[in-house]
């Protein structure tokens, strides 16, 4: 993804600190998905048996998700997106990612609370 949107050309005016700053994040944000989706599957059975902590990270898991789409939709523009047909698919593809992964977890954790 760095070198498909060009963060190294971009990242390079910041300075130093910000730069810094911009990848800490970034590493931030993938070792959170990581560990999300790692998660997911160690404590597959207690996700599908209601355990409290278990539905408590499905909670968290997808008001993440959710927040994301919506800065998606609320944030960034589709204008905001390189320009070109693969990022366009790109996009497309991701929001439809994050729908379902936000409909999963929410949709688990709803479960749960309605028939517990």
């Amino acid at each position: 993804m760095p070198a498909r949107f060009g963060w190294k050309h971009d990242l390079g005016k910041l300075a130093p600190f910000n730069r810094k700053l911009m990848w800490t994040y970034s590493g931030f944000t993938v070792m959170t998905i990581v560990a999300f989706g790692s998660l997911t599957l160690i404590l597959h059975d207690e996700l599908l048996r209601g355990d409290r902590a278990a539905l408590g990270l499905a909670g968290f898991i997808g008001l993440f998700w959710t927040v994301r789409l919506l800065v998606d939709w609320l944030y960034y523009g589709h204008s905001d997106w390189p320009a070109g047909r693969q990022f366009v698919v790109g996009h497309v593809l991701l929001v439809g990612l994050f729908m379902f992964l936000a409909g999963t977890y929410v949709s688990l954790l709803v479960w749960h609370l309605a028939t517990g």
